[in-house]
């Protein structure tokens, strides 16, 4: 287990909805707290919903030095504290997925329950390291909205980036805000995370694991990587990787009956 490290936590943006407990919505690579803005409204109906821009993305601050997945996981923390938050269920796309181990890695004293939407615990392959510095490249010449243009309908499932014009442009328009500064840090941090497969593996809190049928970037085989009571799976059919925008009834409909399992418990 890595040591949470000594950089300055930042203060992130967030928005704070609903009562009941407390459900931390940790969104994806140059996303914000808006991409769950169709899951925020039917959540909120049960739960308290806690949804944070991640360090350099929608309305939070930058650093200018260099950061890790360990730092963006402390500054939710910092953020949990601010709120008084002793422990909540933490919840992570993509990215946020890394954060979301990082956080459970580190500090598991705040979580009741954690779960990965589109996200695995496996460390990048070498190719994998080598696209984030082709992402820092290409971002650094050719700017943020060449790379977001680039980048938004690969996370739809092929038959519904025509069915789904206004949740892609959604996606690019949050791109497009996100600095250049901030989508490079990012990409360098994801590139330095580490292999975080036994935090699913040795789980002692209840643990959801939500895939998409057809995501290319984390399909259900590299995320359902442990056999455990702890552990509850569900592949929403015929989407992608953005289920909060493909699909989010049935994503909302998951996270409550996950949530109610453990009030049975």
């Amino acid at each position: 287990m890595s040591q949470p490290t000594e950089q300055q936590p930042i203060k992130l943006h967030f928005s704070d909805n609903g009562q009941g407990e407390p459900i931390v919505l940790l969104h994806g690579f140059l996303g914000s707290s808006a991409y769950w803005d169709e899951v925020i409204p039917l959540l909120s109906r049960h739960y308290r919903c806690i949804v944070p821009d991640l360090r350099g993305h929608g309305h939070s601050p930058v650093s200018t030095d260099p950061y890790t997945i360990e730092d963006m996981a402390a500054d939710v923390v910092t953020l949990l504290d601010e709120l008084d938050l002793k422990q909540v269920t933490l919840l992570g796309h993509s990215m946020g997925g890394y954060v979301t181990l990082a956080l459970v890695d580190q500090y598991p004293s705040y979580i009741k329950s954690w779960g990965l939407v589109h996200s695995t615990a496996y460390e990048d392959t070498e190719e994998a390291k080598q696209k984030r510095l082709n992402t820092i490249t290409q971002i650094r010449t050719r700017g943020m909205i060449d790379f977001v243009d680039g980048f938004a309908e690969g996370l739809f499932a092929p038959h519904l980036v025509y069915k789904l014009p206004d949740s892609i442009l959604k996606v690019k328009e949050i791109g497009y805000i996100t600095s250049p500064e901030g989508g490079c840090g990012a990409a360098a941090a994801m590139r330095e995370r580490p292999e975080r497969l036994s935090i699913i593996q040795n789980a002692n809190v209840p643990v959801l694991l939500v895939a998409g049928e057809y995501d290319p970037i984390a399909p259900p085989d590299r995320m359902f990587v442990a056999d455990s009571t702890r552990i509850t799976t569900a592949v929403i059919p015929d989407i992608a990787h953005m289920s909060m925008m493909e699909a989010p009834e049935q994503l909302v409909n998951i996270i409550h009956d996950f949530m109610q399992n453990q009030l049975k418990d």
